[in-house]
C-alpha cells in the first residue's frame, strides 16, 4: 500500500468514528425553543400529494376545497404536523430523536394561489423526565393568527 492510501483508510476510519459519536441534550421545563417561520406553497402540496398518494382535492383545486365550505386550498394536515415535529427534531438533535406526538387539528392552513400560507411554529419544553432523558415540547402552531393545533406535543430523547 502507499502512503496515500493509508492515509484514506485512517481518513474514512475517523470519519465513521466520528459519526458514532452520541450527543446528549439538556433541557428544561420552561424552555422556549427557537421559534420558526415555514412557507407551505402549491407546489409543496403537489409533491406532498405525490408522496403520500392523499390527492383529496380539497389539498389541490380551490373549487372543490370551496364546494366544501372551505376558503380555498388547504394543506394536508399531517404535511402540517411533521413540519412542526420538524422544529421540534432540529433543536433535540435529529428526526431520531423524536419518540412520540400528540396532535389535535384546529384549524386549516389555506394555501394562497401566489404566496405561500406561513406556518409559524413556538415550542416549549413542558415537561422533562427525572431522569433527564426525555422531554415533552408543546407547539404553539398558528397561521396568519389563527391556531392550527389545539394541542400539540412531541416527546423526544435527550440523550444520544
Amino acid at each position: 500500500m502507499t502512503g496515500r492510501e493509508v492515509h484514506g483508510q485512517g481518513t474514512a476510519a475517523r470519519g465513521a468514528a466520528a459519526q458514532d459519536v452520541t450527543t446528549t441534550r439538556t433541557a428544561v421545563a420552561g424552555e422556549v425553543l427557537p421559534s420558526r417561520t415555514l412557507p407551505i406553497s402549491r407546489d409543496d402540496l403537489r409533491r406532498y400529494a405525490e408522496a403520500s398518494g392523499d390527492h383529496n382535492p380539497i389539498h389541490l383545486d380551490d373549487d372543490a376545497a370551496q364546494a366544501l365550505g372551505l376558503p380555498g386550498v388547504v394543506a394536508h394536515g399531517m404535511l402540517t404536523s411533521a413540519l412542526a415535529i420538524g422544529v421540534v427534531a432540529e433543536w433535540a438533535g435529529g428526526a431520531d430523536r423524536v419518540l412520540a406526538t400528540s396532535f389535535r387539528f384546529a384549524g386549516p392552513v389555506v394555501v394562497p394561489v401566489d404566496a405561500p400560507a406561513r406556518l409559524e411554529v413556538a415550542g416549549t419544553v413542558k415537561k422533562v423526565a427525572d431522569d433527564g432523558s426525555t422531554a415533552d415540547v408543546a407547539l404553539a402552531v398558528t397561521c396568519d393568527g389563527a391556531k392550527v393545533f389545539g394541542k400539540a406535543i412531541v416527546t423526544v430523547s435527550l440523550a444520544g
